[in-house]
Parts: C-alpha cells; structure tokens; sequence
C-alpha cells in the first residue's frame, strides 16, 4: 500500500498537463486510423511494449530485448507498409478534421432516394460509383475529386453519372444526407485474384474498403449489373427490387439514434484507454528512470526569541540524499531545497535539534532518502548590554629615532551587546591592527573595532573610534621603549 501511495505521490500541474496532452495525441491517432489494418498493427505494438515493460519488472532479461527489438522493426514495418494509409491521414484537406473532428457513423442516409437512383443507372447502363462512408470516414484515403456539397436527390444523384457530364468518371461520396464530393479517384486494389469481368470500377471499390469500412455501390455500364462491396468483398444484386432492403443491412444495425450512443460509447472508451496507456506510460519512465543524488543544503532557524542570539552552531549545512525520476533530478536547483528548524522551545545553553523529514522542503516528485547529519546543536544566550574600555592594537616598530610618547582612544569605551555568556567574559575590546612603520608624525587614525566571539555587536555610533598620539625624537640617553 504504501509503495501504491509513493507510485502517485508528489504529482505536479505540469505532470497532468502532459499526460492529459500527450492521451489527446493518442485519442486523435485512434480516431483517424479506426478501422484500418495501421491502428490494428500499432495495437499489436502496444501489447508487445507492455509485454516487454513487464518482463523487464520481472527480471526476464531476453525476454524484454526480443520484444525491444520486435518493436523496433514493427517501427519500421508501419512507415514501409502502410505509408499510402498515414500519408493519406497526413494529407488531410481539413485542419479541423485532423485536430478535433470526429468522423460520424452514417445516420440519416436517404436509402430509398440512394436506392431509386442505382435502379434507373443500372436500367439505364449508366456506369457508376457512389461511397457511403460509415465509421472510419474516407477524407484520408480519397484526396481528389470536387467539392459540391449538394442536396441528395434521385435527379442530381443520376445527372451526376450521366454521360458526358464533367464528373461522371469519378466516384460521388456520400454523407449526412448530401452529396459531399464528386468526380473523386478511388484507390485501385491490388488482388491479383480478381475475376475477369469486374472492371476498374469493382476493383476501385474493392480498394477503398480494404482500407476503410465504407460501402460502395457499383453499377456495370457493360452489364448493367449492382454490386455491393463492403469490407473487401463484392456482392451482387439479383433483383434490383431488393438494393433498398439491402443497403440497410450493409449499413445496418441499430436506428440512427442507437447508433450515435454506440458510436459515443466507443469514443468514450476509446478516451478512457488512452487516458490510461498515456498514465501508464508516463509512471513506467518517471518511476522507472529513478535516480539518486546528494544536495548540500543551508539550515535556515525559524521562529527564533528576539531575547536570544544564536552563539554557536554545529552545522550550517546538511547533506539530503534525494530520489526521483532523472528529469526532475537534473533539473533541481538549491533554491527549490529547504531545511527549516524552528527554535520554539529552546533555551539558553546548549540545545540539540533534530533534522527530520517534517524540517525539509522539497518539490513534487522528489523524495528524501537520508539527511546527515541528522541532528545541529545550537548554542543560545541572552542579548545584553556592557560598557568595556577599548585598547589600541599596535603591530611592528616605528622607524629607527622615533618614540611614541601619548595615546589617546576616544572614545575609551563602547557599549557593547550581545549575549550575557559572551559578555561575561570580555573585560577589553581591541582595534585592529594598526602598524607602526607606517607612523613617522604625530597625529590620529580612525580605526573599527575587532568582536572577539563575532556574535558581538558594539554600539552603531562606535564602530569605529579615533586613536590620537604622539611621536617625537628619542634623545641619545632615552631608554624608553617604543
């Protein structure tokens, strides 16, 4: 349970977004390859991946780089094989179709009007080719052709194949109760085991449904005969009174508006899988590309008494060792780590803390494995307030002749603060360094005071104080040390 809860832990915004992202690519690639042989190989594709993801959890070493391999050439496969199929979805006219469009399954198809006009071509030996697109849609195989967007009807469906007209040769595609396009080019099928008397018309058909669902309606202008051909197969009306009956069954199934909820539920489940392939995948490369790393990162004391001043501290730093996916890793800076402490509860003296997992600060995703050292000691006083004379700080000696005579530190003493253990101690605050090689003249230099523990704190008017003296000759029986 526990490894469940780490497995969905520390999720961010960007997380989700890239997952919800990355399943509308995959929902999108299902919508315009439904129904094709390349959505049924790049299945078989997923199944090995997962094959090969769980081999791998498992331990079976050949059995994860066989299916590596298997899905690599599968790669390649795809591109070679069905090139004509993913440039054909590539080659889509409408942006909107490739980007949000979903493809409708035939509802409101007149059939009756379809039917009338196929018996009066066929009567008349008038060659013919009408698509009726049903789940998958056609706009990615059959690029050609002209764009009329027409009412359907007995009349316009018939003038359209009547000799001589502009768009006659083509095939007419037919949606949503209109005649979409006209005069469009078929992909021809390559069945070498076609019978003789079926001409380029029944093999343009066969061609379009080997790589769609459609239905297509072939009327013979030499015989005057009806065919059907669906999923790759050609059916041939014997009685012309029947093609009515008959395109509904080929059509078939439910009414229009069962269809439609068919059709939602398969888009919903069809969403829903890849909602979770996508969260599957993104788990198996944000878990599975776990790595470790070492930060040293500042102690920051938090909710301190304003009464106490922190003297001593074992450790400014701790070192987290941290894990999580290697982009997040990689990606971490100092400024995204914290360690706070926080002082309610000391006293003055010594205390010891305890570093936890509570204390550090870490981003999602990231994990804490180890903090060393685990624990700081922290030495605290109280702030208080001392008078203390100040003692000039001389180095070196003065040039050869010359003999300081007076000293003056003015101030001669300074407020000092900070705290009282400190402060117990101190009887002298010293300048810093001032050389006396450097002195030839009498005169002053203004010089900072030196805080010996650095916690101390001399007053903000005396920081600074000036040292006044004198320097003179020295005479010949003058045993005064410089």
């Amino acid at each position: 349970m526990e490894q469940f809860s780490l497995l969905f832990s520390g999720w961010r915004w960007q997380d989700i977004l890239d997952i919800v992202f990355n399943a509308y690519i995959l929902f999108r690639l299902y919508v315009l390859f439904r129904g094709t042989n390349v959505l049924r190989v790049l299945m078989a594709v997923v199944v090995m991946w997962i094959i090969g993801r769980t081999a791998n959890a498992m331990g079976l070493v050949i059995t994860n780089w066989v299916m590596q391999g298997v899905i690599t050439v599968a790669t390649f496969i795809i591109i070679i094989v069905f090139r004509n199929e993913i440039s054909g979805v590539v080659r889509t006219r409408s942006v909107k179709f490739f980007l949000w469009e979903v493809p409708r399954t035939q509802i409101n198809t007149p059939v009756r009007i379809i039917s009338d006009a196929v018996v009066e071509l066929a009567k008349s030996k008038i060659g013919a080719l009408i698509v009726m697109p049903l789940k998958t849609g056609v706009d990615s195989i059959i690029g050609s052709g002209t764009d009329i967007n027409a009412s359907l009807s007995r009349e316009m469906l018939v003038n359209l194949f009547w000799p001589g007209a502009p768009l006659h040769d083509g095939a007419a595609v037919i949606q949503r109760g209109k005649i979409t396009r006209a005069g469009t080019i078929l992909p021809l099928s390559q069945n070498r085991h076609l019978a003789s008397k079926y001409g380029t018309r029944h093999r343009a058909a066969l061609g379009l449904t080997e790589q769609s669902d459609a239905l297509v309606i072939v009327v013979s202008e030499e015989r005057g005969k009806v065919s059907l051909v669906k999923d790759n197969q050609i059916h041939e009306v014997r009685d012309l009174d029947e093609i009515e009956t008959l395109i509904k069954q080929y059509t078939g199934g439910p009414e229009p508006v069962k269809k439609m909820r068919r059709q939602t539920r398969e888009l919903l489940v069809a969403a829903m899988v890849c909602l979770l392939c996508t969260t599957g995948l993104w788990l198996s490369f944000s878990r599975g590309m776990e790595t470790l790393a070492n930060y040293d990162v500042p102690i920051e004391f938090i909710n301190p008494d304003k009464k106490m001043n922190i003297i001593d501290a074992s450790a400014s730093r701790s070192r987290l060792l941290i894990s999580g996916a290697r982009p997040l890793v990689n990606a971490l800076t100092l400024d995204q780590m914290s360690i706070k402490i926080s002082l309610d509860g000391t006293a003055v003296g010594k205390n010891k803390l305890a570093i936890t997992r509570q204390n550090v600060q870490l981003p999602p995703g990231i994990r804490l494995k180890n903090i060393e050292p685990d624990q700081v000691e922290l030495t605290l006083d109280t702030m208080a307030e001392k008078q203390v004379p100040v003692q000039a700080d001389f180095s070196g000696k003065l040039p050869d002749g010359l003999i300081m005579t007076n000293i003056y530190v003015l101030p001669d003493t300074v407020k000092i603060r900070g705290g009282e253990l400190a402060l117990d101690g101190l009887t002298t605050v010293f300048t810093e360094k001032i050389p006396l090689e450097n002195l030839a003249t009498s005169g002053f230099v203004n010089v900072a005071l030196v805080m010996s523990p650095a916690t101390l704190r001399p007053d903000e008017k005396n920081k600074r104080v000036q040292i006044r003296y004198t320097i003179s000759e020295r005479k010949p029986n003058d045993n005064t040390k410089s």
